[in-house]
């Protein structure tokens, strides 16, 4: 293993040389230590509030965890992290990354998903135009039904295998859709930075849900208006009107 120095102002790994070995089996990267995200910290991000004050009350759990590591911090420089999200809902709606901008907006960034099955919520900033997306491998059948339910947000499932490029000026969160952790590598420029705030405010515009056929990405807005009218179990029946 290389040798290995945590830069305690940031919190990253810096290598001297040598790769990081990744554990699939226990979704690690060797040698790191994991940030960890609990229930708590998600305040704001689930459409369910009483789903999310009831799940709260039956403990905070683990929603997710990153681990990071990178080469430097030069001109250039990229970073990567391991990142695993854990199997759960609250109310109708799947555990995911509280997600982001990037700081620096140009800042483009890759995803591999390596085992579990999910996805990602991409969306453009206002203003701007849908954002795009490159997937390697063949894509799912599935890959677009479950997708445009905005004019600038899109979910793009995931599983083993596949690879995902998102471009500058994307917000992006990441989903679990499974019954095991979801775990992912993101490879992007190590000065893009996290701008969480600029998401916070309105939350992403799509929620993605448990259906009674498999996940659905629908209308945020679509989920709390019927949240607020019929509550959670109606409002599944609601929803699944609005998707047949």
């Amino acid at each position: 293993m290389p040798p290995v120095n945590k830069d305690p102002s940031d919190g990253l790994f810096r290598t001297d040389d040598g790769p990081h070995q990744i554990d699939i089996i226990k979704a690690t990267l060797v040698g790191a230590v994991p940030a960890e995200r609990h229930l708590s910290a998600l305040r704001g991000c689930f459409s369910d509030n009483a789903a999310y004050q009831a799940a709260l009350r039956d403990g905070d759990r683990l929603v997710y965890a990153v681990q990071s590591g990178a080469a430097d911090g030069g001109p250039g420089a990229l970073q990567y992290g391991l990142g695993v999200i854990q199997p759960g809902r609250v109310g109708l709606e799947f555990y995911m990354t509280k997600g982001h901008q990037h700081t620096w907006r140009q800042a483009g960034e890759v995803y591999l998903a390596l085992s579990g099955s999910g996805g990602i919520v991409l969306q453009a900033e206002t203003g701007q135009a849908r954002p795009e997306h490159k997937t390697d491998t063949v894509r799912p059948q599935d890959a677009t039904g479950l997708a445009d339910a905005t004019d600038q947000a899109r979910f793009v499932p995931l599983t083993a295998g596949q690879i995902i490029y998102l471009p500058g000026g994307t917000a992006h969160r990441t989903v679990n859709t499974g019954t095991e952790p979801f775990v992912y590598l993101g490879v992007y420029p190590a000065d893009a930075g996290h701008d969480y705030d600029a998401t916070a405010a309105s939350n992403f515009a799509l929620a993605v849900l448990a259906g009674a056929d498999g996940p659905v990405a629908t209308s945020r807005a679509d989920y709390l208006a019927a949240l607020s009218t019929s509550g959670n179990s109606a409002a599944a029946d609601t929803l699944g009107e609005l998707h047949d």
